[in-house]
């Protein structure tokens, strides 16, 4: 059985793999302040709530975008089930041909988002990872990594408007009964929800005459559930894309 965890700025998400099947999801908040100690705590606690056979677990991997923590997790998972994890960087096989300026400075993120888009979907594509911070990525036909576009996530959005202006509140993200909001809390849902779904109907666009050709759009993130509804282009909904890309990149290195 392989533990893949996916260290964001928001969540730590872990799956745990029995061959190719997906056994369960958790997610545990992201803290640069806690110990090690009490990550290992966290991660027991998982293992036994979804009744995991922790001696089972030959396999570990990890893909951060939070360096300050990645060790401390790494030495959490030596605890409780006694592996050395490997980490989703340069020397490791990914099956991913990175054609950006400098590949080495391509997130572990969008290179586990792109080797699971490159194992399970067609290309070309675009991916959308709706997190933290929303990530736009494209793979032409010929399965290269070409590059892509950062935007502030939609949570950023949210606690910017909140935070930074009077009068308006914080609210919770989801989709209004119309992009035309007749109060302060559904315009200011509109805006995030279709806000974010024109950006990323007119982005899937705009990357498409660069590719010269139609892509399949995939989504995948935390938020995705909440906005596709809004979108008027057709995306493939993969909230595990990155978990079986770290499966994929764990077995091309065995």
């Amino acid at each position: 059985m392989l533990l893949t965890v996916d260290i964001g700025n928001s969540h730590i998400t872990l799956g745990v793999f029995d061959g190719e099947e997906l056994c369960f999801t958790a997610r545990m908040a992201t803290d640069t302040k806690r110990t090690q100690d009490l990550y290992a705590v966290d991660i027991n606690g998982i293992m036994e709530l979804y009744h995991a056979q922790k001696e089972k677990i030959d396999g570990s991997i990890i893909c951060s975008v939070v360096p300050e923590i990645t060790a401390s997790i790494a030495r959490a998972i030596r605890k409780v089930i006694g592996i050395d994890s490997m980490i989703l960087g340069p020397g490791i096989k990914t099956g991913v041909n990175i054609k950006i300026d400098n590949p080495a400075q391509l997130g572990a993120d969008l290179v586990a988002g792109a080797a699971g888009a490159l194992r399970l979907y067609s290309t070309p594509c675009i991916i959308f990872d709706l997190g933290t911070a929303t990530t736009i990525f494209a793979i032409d036909r010929n399965g290269d990594f070409l590059g892509g576009s950062i935007c502030a996530g939609v949570g950023i959005t949210l606690d910017a408007l909140a935070t930074k202006t009077s009068l308006l509140p914080h609210v919770n993200i989801e989709k209004p009964k119309s992009p035309i909001g007749t109060n302060t809390v559904a315009s200011m849902q509109s805006g995030l929800v279709y806000g974010t779904a024109a950006m990323m109907d007119g982005m899937a666009e705009r990357f498409e005459e660069q590719l010269g050709e139609k892509a399949l759009l995939i989504a995948t993130g935390g938020l995705a559930a909440t906005v596709l509804p809004a979108c008027r282009r057709e995306f493939i909904y993969n909230d595990n894309l990155l978990l079986e890309g770290m499966r994929f990149i764990w077995e091309k290195n065995q």
